[in-house]
């Protein structure tokens, strides 16, 4: 039978997790309520209890060594489980309550046709359904799930694709009689979408068109806006299939290029919706049950 391994000071532990999170002494003291001294102290003191070296100074921040770096993952896990325990059994008692929050577009186009299938996938749970635009903390936020766009990179929980959401280069009418090729685009400012500064970059490397940096000046935060600066011929805009097929049938926007110029982008490259939660949110029978629901539906079809 092997031995248990001694565990370090809670505290020191806990001071750790907060550097981990801030790669700051100082932002981790202001957290924590103590002074900048008193955590290189904790740190130091779980450096001699585990006997290996967690930080090393880099100019006049701190660099986090491959040890620290493999001990954060385990130390961030458990520190979740403690919250997701206190929270659950500290919340209200007459009903499981799941907070979900979804992309306002997600929420519109894909979730609301699907509304009542949702809440008979838990009937005996409260859920607390919101729209943000802004990356949810889910910590912060008290969030369980949360349906976000962009490529799923998160370092605070698990994501899951749910659908991908390809896009089509749009403007206004007036404008396309400029566009016959690519290289074309340039002409016109390319309307920024605010949670991505990789989809233009993405799109103009496969359409092969080398370009400067592209000005940031103005960026849209979620697709009804990029939308509407399209309409009023602010530039050209990346609009989601479901909206590009509306507007073109309208006669509102056209897409110079075509609808399909962009179809055979690597998957990679692709951004889409994705279903983000932590583990220790899933050991809740209710969210596990809506989370299992959100990943079985076929998403691809609004």
């Amino acid at each position: 039978m092997s031995s248990k391994i001694r565990l370090p000071p809670l505290n020191s532990l806990r001071v750790f997790h907060a550097v981990v999170r801030h790669r700051s002494l100082r932002e981790a003291a202001e957290e924590l309520y103590v002074s900048p001294q008193a955590v290189g102290q904790q740190i130091r003191l779980l450096e001699e209890a585990l006997g290996v070296v967690l930080m090393e100074r880099e100019g006049r921040g701190i660099r986090l060594t491959e040890k620290a770096i493999t001990l954060s993952h385990y130390v961030s896990a458990g520190f979740d489980e403690f919250e997701e325990g206190i929270r659950r059994v500290t919340g209200p008692r007459e009903r499981e309550r799941i907070n979900l929050n979804v992309s306002p577009y997600f929420g519109t186009r894909y979730l609301m046709p699907r509304l009542a299938l949702f809440r008979q996938a838990v009937p005996d749970a409260e859920i607390g359904l919101t729209t943000m635009i802004d990356l949810v903390d889910l910590e912060r936020d008290q969030i369980d799930l949360a349906v976000q766009w962009g490529y799923g990179e998160r370092r605070d929980g698990q994501s899951h694709l749910l659908t991908r959401d390809p896009k089509v280069i749009c403007c206004r009418p007036d404008m396309a009689d400029r566009i016959t090729s690519p290289a074309d685009l340039l002409q016109f400012n390319l309307l920024q979408p605010a949670r991505s500064k990789r989809l233009w970059p993405d799109i103009l490397r496969h359409l092969g068109v080398e370009a400067p940096e592209l000005d940031r000046g103005m960026t849209f935060d979620d697709a009804a806006t990029m939308r509407r600066a399209a309409y009023q011929g602010l530039g050209i805009g990346l609009i989601s299939v479901l909206d590009a097929e509306e507007d073109i049938a309208s006669g509102k926007l056209v897409a110079p290029l075509g609808m399909d110029i962009l179809s055979d982008m690597p998957p990679e490259t692709v951004p889409g919706f994705y279903l983000i939660t932590t583990k220790a949110r899933l050991r809740a029978k209710h969210v596990a049950a809506l989370h299992r629901w959100l990943l079985e539906q076929d998403w691809q079809e609004p």
